[in-house]
């Protein structure tokens, strides 16, 4: 793979030990990928960041590395972690989690990540503009980056967008390039999606059965929507799809799709997908709405709704807004995913996302139940 001459340097050790660590991880990425070259990003979004999910040995990895006295190149962002920084201590999360949990964070910010703990940092000030090649590795926002603002990323894995953060280059492969982010099967849908949730099992039954770029046609989803569908597209190996008249360059569907698969998703399959993410029959111990995190819009749409039980919203800090209603708790820096619910004495969420459904289900052994928003909130609606 082609290096320039300051990357030369860099993976030299010219530019300090710290520097020299990531350039390594990024040429032999890129030597795997068959990479020509490394590109300039203009933004990264970092991954691993709650304790939940990356234990003692990544809070080890991340301290050793911030010993190094590296700084970030380019503008990075984090992804949640595994509390509310401000209220985390309130809400039942266990001493020793916090203290460990702050110590990741204060790893990152020494290397000059900013803590916004967002998976949706477009809606946070990380908005990629369109053809910007970026390094992101939340699978969410990689799919929404790529599919909805028209940026180009790879999934990358918290160890690589950190490196790409810290010397501002990526492998210039896969999604970056424009051979590879052409439409490869068509889904049409057959049925009427009445609430995000219908969105979230269509994205969920196509992301766990097929690989490729779909173009979905008949919906008409907005923004909200397809960020609720991206993420469970993303729950198996998609990271980008298009929607017929939609989104950008999908107006070359008709040409696009000519002799690809066809998937026809009907009643019949969003029943199916429904009810393989529903494993609790019971009222959920808590309602858990936000992944990905709400836009202020969504936030606004519940809080009209006036719930009468407990209801958990998770959103970027920078979105919070105040509410009246003593049953709604506006959570910040976290998710239902990647948050100690558990050790926190929740056994079971209510969730209009199937990429929390599955995870909830999978990572963290809860009961979920799996239902709009309206249902979750009126018993035996949908």
């Amino acid at each position: 793979m082609y290096l320039t001459g300051e990357e030369e340097r860099i993976l030299d050790g010219e530019m300090g030990t710290g520097a020299q660590k990531a350039m390594e991880i990024l040429v032999a990425l890129g030597d795997i990928q068959d990479a020509e070259r490394l590109i300039d990003v203009s933004s990264v979004q970092v991954s691993g960041v709650s304790y939940k999910t990356i234990g003692d040995a990544g809070l080890e990895f991340l301290e050793d590395w911030a010993r190094m006295d590296v700084r970030t190149r380019v503008f990075s962002t984090l992804n949640p972690a595994g509390m509310d920084m401000e209220i985390g201590r309130r809400l039942g999360c266990p001493e020793g989690f916090i203290e460990k949990q702050m110590r990741i964070i204060d790893a990152y910010k020494k290397m000059g990540v900013r803590a916004s703990c967002t998976c949706t940092p477009y809606l946070a000030g990380n908005r990629p503009l369109p053809g910007a090649h970026i390094a992101w590795a939340e699978s969410s926002s990689v799919i929404y980056a790529n599919s909805v603002l028209g940026a180009r990323s790879n999934r990358e894995s918290g160890v690589s967008a950190l490196a790409s953060a810290l010397v501002g280059r990526t492998p210039y492969c896969g999604l970056h390039l424009d051979e590879n982010r052409e439409i490869t099967f068509v889904v049409d849908v057959d049925v009427g999606l009445n609430c995000k949730r219908d969105y979230a099992a269509l994205g969920y039954y196509v992301g766990r059965r097929y690989d490729g770029i779909p173009v979905f046609r008949n919906i008409r989803p907005l923004e909200d929507e397809m960020k609720i569908m991206g993420a469970a597209l993303a729950t198996g190996p998609i990271s980008m799809f298009y929607v017929e008249g939609v989104t950008p360059g999908s107006g070359n569907a008709d040409v696009d799709t000519r002799g690809l698969e066809k998937v026809k998703f009907t009643d019949d399959e969003l029943k199916e997908a429904c009810e393989g993410l529903n494993t609790c029959s019971d009222e959920p111990d808590v309602i858990c709405l936000g992944c990905p995190h709400l836009s202020p819009a969504e936030i606004r749409e519940v809080v009209r709704l006036n719930p009468k039980k407990e209801v958990w919203l998770f959103t970027a800090r920078e979105n919070k807004i105040p509410v009246r209603n003593k049953n709604i708790k506006i959570i910040s820096d976290t998710c239902m995913v990647v948050s100690p619910l558990k050790e926190m004495g929740i056994g079971s969420v209510g969730v209009n996302s199937a990429k929390a459904a599955f995870y909830c289900s999978n990572l963290s052994g809860l009961d979920v139940r799996f239902d709009s928003v309206k249902g979750l909130l009126e018993s035996g609606g949908r």
